[in-house]
């Protein structure tokens, strides 16, 4: 198959979910990819699921939170494939909690991750971008336009993620750089199952209850990984990538209560049901 676009797409946390599904729909589409992951002993699943579609893919290592690591990576996927053509940053972690009951250094750590990451990736991308005017995604989440109860330090993580890179986006665009944001709703996939739904939230119990039976009965209607991945070909094929896409039509109706409500009553308005039985 012809190659598309100069140099690679680099597309973190492909283990499994929205990760592995872009960075199979990508090389699909025909670009060359470089799949990238924290533990290089999971890479299995991500092989076999290429195999099947009949696509190469270059995996790789990379550990999001670590300077080295990503410093090593992008040079290396550069020397490798000459240039960078698109950055996708979808390495993240999931928490549920409350600020009473969760221990600051856990916040600092969805942090790390889910905002300090993606910072730490794309800086050490942007100079190749630059050069051959490519394409920074960033996988955020409706979580990172409605802050959402027992969620708050990774929608807070998001939320920095989101104002970070609509601050970014004009003066990238100004090097040829086209920066774009994209937010999944409810997507079934290991990201979710690996969240923790069963610890003790003390005082906050009986609103967590009703949190974690209204979130579940969301994740039964959940979309597929393969359906955000779609998505994320359209923004990498784009002639004009817009700065944010949401991946089905309840997230955007989600996004919406946000972006349309001035005063934050709709927001706290809405979410607040959730707590009740």
């Amino acid at each position: 198959m012809a190659q598309r676009g100069d140099g690679a797409v680099l597309v973190t946390g492909t283990s499994s979910g929205i990760g592995a599904a872009t960075a199979i729909a990508a090389a699909q589409a025909g670009y060359t990819v470089v799949a990238t992951l924290r533990d290089p002993t999971r890479a299995g699943r991500l092989r076999d699921a290429a195999e099947a579609a009949g696509v190469p893919l270059d995996i790789r290592p990379l550990d999001v939170t670590d300077d080295a690591s990503v410093m090593n990576c992008v040079a290396d996927t550069v020397a490798a494939h000459g240039g960078l053509h698109a950055v996708i940053n979808n390495a993240g972690a999931g928490h549920v909690g409350t600020l009473e009951i969760d221990p600051l250094e856990l916040t600092r750590a969805v942090f790390e991750v889910n905002f300090f990451g993606v910072l730490r990736v794309s800086r050490a991308a942007m100079p190749h971008l630059r050069s051959g005017g490519g394409r920074l995604i960033t996988v955020s989440s409706v979580g990172g336009v409605v802050g959402q109860p027992f969620n708050e330090a990774y929608c807070a993580a998001k939320f920095a993620v989101e104002g970070f890179m609509e601050s970014l986006a004009p003066v990238a665009a100004v090097t040829g750089v086209a920066v774009s944001i994209v937010e999944p709703g409810a997507v079934a996939s290991d990201f979710v199952a690996a969240i923790d739904l069963t610890g003790d939230h003390g005082p906050y119990q009986e609103l967590f209850d009703a949190y974690r039976r209204r979130t579940e009965g969301a994740f039964a209607q959940a979309q597929s990984s393969q359906d955000v991945a779609a998505v994320m070909v359209q923004v990498l094929t784009a002639p004009h990538p817009a700065l944010r896409y949401q991946t089905s039509a309840a997230a955007s109706q989600f996004a919406a209560v946000k972006l349309a409500d001035l005063d934050g009553s709709a927001v706290v308005g809405l979410t607040s049901t959730w707590l009740s039985a």
